[in-house]
């Protein structure tokens, strides 16, 4: 891997991270069309990369809401099941999941048509709850279980989310930020442990690699949370089950 490798895929996953489309299944379908062997550093960056998108969250939300107590706990109340789930299942997800193209494309196929049927059933309660703050501990723990689904790589962690929280009865405003925030601890121990894991195989060129995609990743990410909070005022994620379809039907013809 090359830095202009890494800044591809600091794109994508700037893109990617926060809309329901899988940052995880674009990077792995994005390394192939780079051509990029499936090393164990190239994983290791898959999943450490994720820490711009995170500085992007705590830049954009500091002020605002990570200073509230309240909204902490229940966030993370929300982590603990990936928490749990993420150290029993680490090997596996990173020595099968990550390897398995075909889960991807999968994953994004029935997630999309899921997407989509949900989006035309689903009306949201004028009642819906719409404050971080008073999120019940049971429901943020059980948007927690929502999230753990996207260890499948091509599940979308954001839609996982989002439409766990919809489904609990949050507004989507609200259950979108809920998911910007819940990646905050999801994705620093993720990459904490795999670095943890795997910092001893990593040189010094592929550490400034990592750090030069990661840096990538926050700028865009900025600019990707920004684009999804002003969508979803006036939209649904249809649309994004549609590309989620169609790209797991284009990757499915060329790449199987």
């Amino acid at each position: 891997m090359n830095y202009l490798d890494a800044l591809i895929l600091g794109i994508v996953e700037g893109v990617t991270e926060f809309l329901p489309i899988s940052s995880t299944g674009h990077l792995m379908l994005t390394s192939q069309l780079l051509n990029l062997p499936s090393t164990d550093f190239l994983k290791s960056f898959e999943i450490s990369i994720q820490l711009g998108a995170i500085l992007a969250v705590v830049v954009l939300y500091a002020k605002r809401v990570l200073v509230d107590i309240k909204i902490i706990k229940r966030v993370l109340m929300a982590f603990l099941p990936t928490a749990v789930l993420g150290l029993l299942l680490y090997k596996v997800v990173k020595n099968f999941l990550l390897n398995s193209t075909l889960t991807v494309l999968w994953a994004l196929f029935i997630g999309g048509i899921l997407l989509i049927i949900f989006e035309k059933l689903h009306h949201e309660d004028e009642q819906a709850l719409d404050d971080l703050s008073r999120i019940p501990y049971g429901k943020a723990f059980l948007i927690g279980v929502f999230q753990s689904l996207a260890m499948i790589p091509g599940v979308s962690r954001a839609a996982a989310t989002i439409l766990g929280g919809l489904i609990l009865g949050l507004k989507r405003k609200t259950i979108v930020e809920f998911s910007f925030l819940l990646a905050i601890p999801t994705m620093s121990a993720a990459t904490a442990l795999d670095l943890y894991k795997s910092a001893h195989a990593i040189s010094l060129h592929e550490m400034g690699i990592l750090i030069f995609g990661a840096g990538v990743s926050f700028v865009v990410a900025m600019l990707s949370i920004k684009f999804l909070l002003h969508f979803i005022q006036n939209h649904n994620f249809v649309s994004f089950g549609i590309y989620r379809i169609l790209v797991a039907v284009i990757f499915g013809i060329f790449m199987i």
